[in-house]
């Protein structure tokens, strides 16, 4: 979850003053590694030692999609290394801009269900709220990379629109934070929004869905979780890992201070061909996830956004990866393996899910 035209999000977070010379023990303020990230697919390729792979790319995917991905989450990835499963989630390839039926720009009927400015309202007693449509990564099969945020933000206007729903709505106990990535907003525009949620008495709730502690664990600040401990309501975050390789110390040192500040860690995933489409992949995520206090939650088959279908693999195929996974490890590190269908009261379980019509096979969608 940039300001490219094709995506149409907001303004980046403005960088707080950061001094000239900061001292060797001053640790470098997010916004700055924000502003640092890489933008441009063959500096990345160059930085990994894949500058001979640059005819892989594509610009016109580029353009719909800007590549934006932090030099921390580049320093994970292995040097020299095509197939690399992180760097697999950033680059834009030719792939990207072939037609594929059942590929759509709204996946999972964002726009149907909207219910104010930025507020989706989906599910029986919550809402998500479409915070700002910035992010730290551009993940090239995320299901909103078509989304019109212009025009579909919760913070315009002071959140005032997004506020009148939720207060009238008496129905809804939980709200979602989301985006692009909500972390991607200043600590103190996500103050304003939850100190005007003090005020809605039927909130029980907060959720915060974010892959920022991720890719950009900085944004982990003391500022941050300042205002975690001091909300109202219990507050759980849902992170977004795909591979065990994601998680470094710096991630680990950032999850651990979201727990001292009384946070529940919980973990999404995609099913992602050639990222983590086998048992071990899967149950090495689920146990470095844990080991660093996070509950793996759910594990999505891919939302069949334009764009992504090069990822995509087969409701046979995932189901018996969740088999042999149930198979390997105790239920509390299994994801759910679910799917989002547009219009169901809830994300559905693979196994009752009638298998998509269309699946990608072809070969060349093999990186």
């Amino acid at each position: 979850m940039g300001t490219e035209p094709a995506i149409r999000c907001g303004p980046l977070p403005k960088p707080d003053m950061i001094p000239a010379n900061p001292s060797p023990t001053q640790p470098v303020r997010w916004q700055a590694l924000w502003r640092d990230a890489i933008r441009e697919p063959q500096a990345l390729l160059d930085q990994l030692g894949l500058g001979h792979l640059s005819h892989r790319v594509s610009a016109e995917a580029t353009a719909q999609f800007a590549l934006r991905v932090p030099q921390g989450f580049v320093a994970r990835m292995r040097h020299g290394d095509p197939d690399d499963p992180l760097l697999r989630q950033v680059l834009p390839l030719v792939e990207e801009t072939f037609s594929v039926p059942g590929f759509a720009l709204d996946a999972v009927g964002d726009l149907p269900s909207s219910a104010a400015n930025g507020v989706l309202h989906k599910y029986r007693g919550r809402a998500l709220l479409v915070a700002t449509g910035s992010c730290a990564v551009h993940c090239r099969y995320c299901f909103r990379r078509h989304f019109p945020y212009a025009e579909q933000t919760a913070a315009a206007n002071d959140w005032e629109s997004a506020l009148a729903a939720l207060t009238a709505d008496t129905s809804i106990h939980e709200v979602l934070l989301s985006g692009g990535d909500p972390l991607s907003l200043s600590t103190e525009k996500l103050a304003q929004l939850t100190d005007r949620l003090r005020g809605v008495p039927h909130i029980r709730r907060l959720r915060i869905h974010t892959r920022l502690p991720i890719v950009l664990p900085e944004r982990v600040d003391d500022e941050l979780l300042t205002w975690l401990t001091r909300l109202p309501w219990p507050c759980a975050m849902v992170v977004h890992a795909n591979h065990a390789n994601e998680l470094d110390e710096n991630v680990f040192s950032a999850f651990a201070r979201l727990h001292r500040s009384g946070v529940n860690l919980l973990n999404q995933s995609v099913l992602l061909k050639g990222v983590n489409d086998s048992v071990p992949a899967l149950a090495d995520l689920s146990e470095r996830l844990f080991s660093g206090g996070v509950l793996p939650y759910y594990l999505h088959q891919l939302d069949r956004v334009s764009g992504a279908a090069h990822f995509e693999v087969s409701d046979t195929q995932a189901l018996a990866l969740h088999e042999q996974l149930c198979a390997q490890l105790p239920g509390y590190l299994v994801p759910r393996l679910v799917r989002e269908v547009a219009g169901a009261a809830a994300k559905l379980p693979l196994a009752s899910v009638t298998p998509a019509t269309h699946h990608v096979s072809d070969s060349r969608y093999s990186m």
